[in-house]
């Protein structure tokens, strides 16, 4: 995606400062409508691995671009050498418009959004029911970020020969979360169809089980397993980049794995944007007082009027205001 201002470095007419040229200038710019369009599959150090059609090709981002990132899920344009031949080095030019944007913060008070995953449209919650216990608050972040990019969540829960997953489905249930269960030796089948057709994105902490559920999905994948600190009780980060991988007999299911995380700043979201993920509870909320939080502290809340009436299930909307508070 060409961006205005920035050089062109297939042009003299944007040269940097004091370098002589006799060519002459132009305001003409590349609009690169015959360039290949591929999907980032992985970034590592400057370096992209790029899908076109069957091939894998190596390219670094062109000067033009400037600051403009580019992210695993990026459909981009490339040009150059894209045969995929070992040693090649094409170019990325452009990256076309994104229909989703999971992002992070590194904390509550960091003003810098970080993009992690661009076109994504499933976003599963890995999370351990033991070995590490599971931290309902990170889950409620993750919603938040899911709902508020417009990325449908699918909640996965490893390791149910240790504990029972009761207890977590009543909590994610009113919300209207779908839940999968999972332990070593299921069968994934079931999983496999609410990946089908989608690009789902797994997110979870180290040592929750997410590269092994991956590697299983997706034999020969390779992802580096890790452990879970018997002082800590959390997982030691391996995975340092994020991969999308294509789910085996399908052409249109992939799989994005990213790193552990330990923590999801959500600096970048608003009260308004997660009450607009749930079409019902917006309705609710427009007939609030102005400036009204919705939780449980808020005087004449429409919510909970709405509970008294019947128009709401009271379950519903305890699991509504946990995760919108963790937000705050």
């Amino acid at each position: 995606m060409t961006q205005g201002g920035q050089r062109d470095d297939d042009y003299e007419a944007y040269e940097r400062p004091g370098r002589r040229s006799n060519r002459p200038r132009t305001k003409d710019r590349p609009d690169y409508a015959d360039a290949d369009i591929g999907m980032i599959i992985t970034v590592d150090r400057g370096r992209y691995r790029v899908l076109i059609a069957d091939r894998d090709v190596s390219a670094t981002k062109a000067r033009q671009l400037g600051r403009t990132g580019v992210i695993v899920g990026d459909q981009v344009r490339v040009v150059g050498d894209t045969s995929g031949a070992e040693g090649t080095l094409a170019r990325i030019v452009g990256v076309e418009e994104r229909t989703t944007v999971l992002r992070r913060t590194a904390d509550d008070d960091d003003p810098y959004e970080r993009p992690i995953v661009a076109n994504a449209n499933q976003l599963v919650i890995v999370t351990a029911l033991a070995d590490p216990p599971p931290r309902v608050g990170m889950i409620d972040r993750l919603l938040v970020a899911g709902y508020d990019a417009g990325i449908q969540p699918l909640l996965c829960l490893t390791k149910a020969d240790l504990a029972a997953p009761d207890e977590l489905i009543a909590q994610y249930e009113p919300l209207g979360v779908p839940v999968q269960v999972t332990f070593p030796g299921i069968d994934l089948d079931p999983l496999r169809e609410r990946l089908r057709g989608h690009r789902s994105v797994f997110v979870g902490h180290s040592g929750v089980g997410k590269s092994t559920l991956v590697n299983a999905l997706i034999p020969g994948a390779d992802r580096a397993i890790g452990e879970v600190s018997a002082v800590t009780g959390r997982g030691r980060h391996i995975s340092s980049s994020a991969i999308a991988l294509r789910l085996p007999d399908t052409t249109n299911s992939w799989v994005i794995d990213t790193p552990g995380v330990r923590s999801f700043g959500l600096s970048h979201v608003s009260r308004d944007r997660i009450i607009a993920a749930f079409d019902d509870l917006r309705v609710i909320t427009e007939d609030c007082p102005r400036g009204c939080r919705h939780d449980d502290a808020a005087p004449e809340c429409a919510l909970d009027v709405a509970v008294a009436n019947g128009r709401l299930s009271a379950a519903r909307l305890e699991s509504f205001r946990r995760m919108l508070g963790s937000g705050q």
